[in-house]
């Protein structure tokens, strides 16, 4: 059954490597390695909330969030290929949104490269909005939101 915990250092590599495995098809398509494929994951476990998907021992998953205020921004989410198809990334998600609420967050905020249009359908049927577009860092990308229910 898989499990999600707050990631540690000792597992800054094994997140690297899965980024690397799941962005790596997205190279071709924006014509350069995605973001998350740039950042330190040693870095990213000290300055973010960061969590991993396990099963048994083995990271499946991946979730960098960070709050912004009364929002919290989904940073990276990213799910092994090897894995697909099993709900994990969806999992992921759900927990996303959990966390903000016990955050106190308003509401959950993301973007994506506008060529990876499969998470982009993704994430509305999640019922998360478009707000805008816009390129940063040379990256072309839609932003979106989710408000929460306040409990």
């Amino acid at each position: 059954m898989p499990t999600i915990r707050r990631a540690h250092l000792e597992d800054a590599e094994r997140i690297a490597a899965l980024v690397t495995e799941a962005y790596t098809p997205y190279i071709a398509r924006i014509g350069r390695k995605p973001a998350p494929m740039l950042d330190d994951y040693r870095q990213v476990v000290v300055d973010t909330d960061t969590f991993v998907l396990t099963d048994d021992s083995e990271i499946v998953g991946v979730l960098v969030m960070s709050q912004k205020e009364t929002e919290l921004l989904l940073v990276n989410i990213a799910v092994s290929p090897r894995h697909a198809g099993q709900g994990l990334g969806k999992m992921l998600m759900m927990f996303c949104e959990q966390h903000a609420q016990s955050l106190g967050c308003q509401a959950v905020r993301l973007y994506t490269h506008e060529r990876m249009v499969e998470n982009i359908e993704i994430y509305k049927k999640l019922g998360y909005l478009e707000t805008h577009r816009a390129t940063e860092e040379g990256f072309a990308r839609v932003f979106m939101r989710k408000p929460l229910q306040v409990h």
